[in-house]
């Protein structure tokens, strides 16, 4: 029995929403995604964890500062040392904008750290754990120059199809290469597959909003094979299980990127295989709160005694809180901002305090051709129905009207 520890998508240098920490000179939002990190390498070295696999996206962009790089690679450097063998599949936040630049974590392969795999290509990789070995097939995020080298290896002419002809034929040469590396799998030894893309029947969270690059999407039939005891999955921030037999898991991501992801909760999958059935849990990691409250006043003459009952009912302490007020044009003007702050006061940050003014809609009474060719009896009946006055106070203004039209006539 194998005990494995999967995670994805850390994204270290998502920095919304943060202030600097006066103590470290850097980010507080940083710190938050290093306590969620932190937490997942001590449960490995805490726990007997034979295999540590990563997903793919470390970083939110493709060239890290050194700082972000600094701190991946502390945490990667003590499962090294601990001798617990760790996988870091590339994904699509990792990858350089130009072929031949090297990825973000491509200094682990390079300085040949012990204990540590790299995949930033499709592959069959072979793990030496405490417990004996374990096979991953990798895929790993794969470009369109990537598909480009691919297919001058194999003979074929560069393809100058559209973007989504160009997505169809990346789709069908991954499905081939999986299927090609699973046929490599034997049946005596666990085996995983580790993915970093879009599986079809996924369900996106918020972070379409950072995604570099277009989705290739794989079928999920392509990832149920027998052959496989455990799929790990990274690319889509949500947790969720994709199929039980085997299990296709996306861990989510260790942290909250925003608002969007306000209600998700956000951990790490621990796995045992390799002894019948394959077993699993999700684990929670700490995570930093985000709250989004909306307050009505529109129907509110004098908003702020409204406004004060529900902050003073509201614990935003070391939370990451937005503020809807939903005004009217009449009282948007008694909305007082800077008290307001003094309510939110405890919060970790305030994202934003918006007025939300219900402005009435734009009169339209036709075009310009429509207009001309109208009476004033059907240009007023069409006024009234714009201003959505009831139907039998419209009958009465447009019988009075009718007498003041008849007399002008």
């Amino acid at each position: 029995m194998l005990r494995i520890l999967h995670f994805a998508d850390l994204h270290l240098g998502t920095e919304n929403y943060g202030r600097i920490d006066p103590n470290t000179g850097l980010s507080s939002r940083l710190g938050d995604f290093l306590v969620a990190y932190d937490f997942i390498i001590d449960y490995a070295l805490s726990h007997p964890i034979d295999l540590v696999v990563f997903a793919g996206d470390a970083f939110k962009n493709r060239d890290p500062s050194p700082t972000h790089q600094r701190e991946f690679a502390k945490r990667i450097g003590r499962l090294s040392k601990a001798g617990i063998p760790t996988f870091l599949l590339v994904g699509n936040h990792d990858l350089p904008n130009a072929m031949r630049r090297a990825h973000a974590i491509e200094i682990f392969s390079t300085l040949d750290i012990p204990n540590i795999t790299v995949a930033e290509r499709p592959g069959y990789h072979r793990i030496e754990t405490r417990h004996g070995v374990v096979q991953i097939v990798a895929v790993p995020w794969v470009t369109r120059g990537v598909l480009a080298s691919m297919q001058a290896q194999n003979g074929q002419e560069r393809s100058d199809a559209s973007p989504e002809v160009q997505n169809r034929q990346m789709e069908e040469m991954l499905g081939q290469m999986i299927r090609h590396y699973t046929a490599k799998v034997n049946d005596d030894e666990p085996a995983l597959l580790v993915g970093h893309g879009t599986v079809a029947g996924a369900m996106y969270g918020a972070e379409r909003n950072i995604m570099l690059g277009q989705d290739v999407v794989l079928e999920l039939s392509l990832l149920r094979d027998p052959k496989f005891d455990y799929v790990a999955l990274g690319h889509i921030h949500k947790h969720q299980v994709l199929s039980t037999e085997p299990p296709v898991i996306y861990s989510g991501s260790p942290e909250r990127i925003d608002f969007g992801e306000s209600e998700e909760i956000k951990g790490f999958v621990v796995a045992e295989v390799g002894d019948g059935a394959t077993r699993w849990e999700f684990i929670e990691t700490p995570t930093r709160k985000f709250r989004e409250v909306v307050i009505d006043v529109r129907d509110q003459s004098d908003p702020m005694p409204f406004v004060r009952n529900r902050l003073e009912a509201l614990d935003v302490t070391d939370v990451i809180v937005k503020l809807i007020v939903k005004a009217t044009p009449e009282n948007e003007a008694h909305i007082d901002l800077r008290e307001i702050r003094g309510y939110l006061k405890e919060a970790n940050h305030i994202a934003a305090i918006v007025r939300d003014v219900e402005r009435p809609k734009r009169l339209r009474l036709g075009t310009a051709q429509e207009i001309a060719n109208s009476s004033p009896r059907e240009l007023l009946a069409r006024y009234l129905e714009a201003k959505q006055v009831p139907l039998d106070h419209r009958e009465k203004l447009l019988a009075r009207a009718d007498g003041i039209f008849n007399e002008s006539d």
